[in-house]
């Protein structure tokens, strides 16, 4: 009996022993994943700090008078835990899969093969930065200002099918006849064309001229096929005010439509959102259209731990959203800036927000 007994206790240490070895040896093997989690939030009606350590306002304008604000239009951003050069351990995706508030995602999606993590970080400055210009093109288009855009090309990708025919600085002023007044626009255009030949109608050096290309077929970091000319754009605007919207270390384009509204609020009398905690995304072009982003869940748990009852978000995320809300939040789905308006009215007025738009599954 005790002979038995001993045999199977020496069997159950060397089981046990062989398990967690190979639980360590699993924390040194790359993983192939990156985990989602809740980031800071930030009120585009405050304050967050400078790369120096100074409190700096969010939005801070001139030319124009401004007005007193209240409640909270908080921006809401992710942290992702792990890049190329250190993915996380299993053993952190383990513990990531069982909390509602963190996602485990393709490192792929992230991080593009091929591009680094600097490459990464100044790429989603410069979505930022974009992102600023267009939501200030659709906050003064809202209230009724002229802001002049102009499409600018910023560089041409070699041996692509722009490569010999277009330059940086080029104006690009229509497609195929149409006038174009922003980037999304002309991007837009040439996805709707569906691998036809465009011409385009540019100026360059104050001459103007048509070139013809034809689009290529590729894919993008989140696996879906697009169509691409091979350029980089930008659109420039001429605005009738300043407008700076500061807010260091957070990139990417998603704070596009809480910047807009932000600045909306500070130029109009009143309270946009009737003093109450408000927070959303999504990216936002100069007509106004909200898109969708990534990371909408972690996103409505940082709105709902920072205090925010009201959540503005995207109708292309709605499929994400469904069964994802966490307990003492609302969540509306809106496509464009007037939508979000609208939203905030009934909001401000206490009105009844049962007819408001909200995400609904899909049938």
């Amino acid at each position: 009996m005790s002979s038995r007994r001993s045999n199977g206790t020496v069997t159950g240490i060397v089981a046990l022993s062989v398990a967690l070895v190979a639980l360590v040896a699993l924390t040194f093997v790359p993983t192939p994943y990156v985990i989602q989690r809740p980031g800071p939030v930030y009120d585009t009606l405050g304050t967050a700090r400078s790369a120096d350590g100074v409190k700096v306002p969010l939005i801070e304008i001139e030319g124009a008078e401004t007005y007193p604000t209240g409640g909270t239009l908080d921006l809401t951003t992710v942290q992702v835990i792990g890049n190329r050069e250190r993915t996380p351990t299993w053993f952190e995706l383990a513990v990531a899969w069982t909390d509602p508030t963190r996602a485990v995602v393709p490192i792929d999606t992230v991080f593009p093969q091929g591009v680094s993590s600097d490459e990464r970080d100044e790429r989603n400055a410069a979505l930022m930065v974009d992102s600023q210009h267009e939501a200030t093109a659709a906050a003064l288009t809202e209230l009724g200002y002229d802001v002049g855009a102009t499409v600018r090309v910023v560089e041409t990708v070699a041996d692509s099918p722009a490569g010999g025919e277009l330059r940086a600085d080029d104006l690009v002023l229509a497609i195929d006849g149409e006038a174009i007044d922003s980037a999304t626009a002309l991007r837009d255009a040439i996805q709707q064309a569906d691998g036809a030949e465009v011409t385009l109608t540019i100026e360059r050096a104050g001459q103007e001229k048509t070139v013809s290309v034809t689009p290529e077929k590729s894919t993008d970091a989140a696996g879906d096929e697009v169509w691409l000319i091979g350029i980089a754009l930008t659109t420039d605007y001429d605005f009738p005010i300043d407008v700076r919207l500061q807010l260091d270390n957070v990139g990417g384009p998603s704070a596009g439509m809480m910047f807009a509204l932000g600045i909306i609020d500070t130029l109009t009398p009143g309270e946009l959102n009737g003093g109450e905690d408000v927070a959303g995304t999504g990216t936002i072009d100069a007509a106004g259209t909200v898109g969708p982003i990534g990371g909408i869940r972690q996103k409505l748990y940082g709105a709902r731990d920072a205090g925010a009852t009201v959540f503005l978000a995207p109708e292309g995320n709605c499929d994400e959203v469904v069964g994802h809300v966490p307990d003492g939040l609302k969540v509306f789905r809106t496509g464009t800036l007037q939508e979000s308006l609208e939203i905030l009215e009934v909001v401000a007025e206490g009105g009844d927000a049962s007819a408001l738009p909200v995400c609904t599954a899909k049938r």
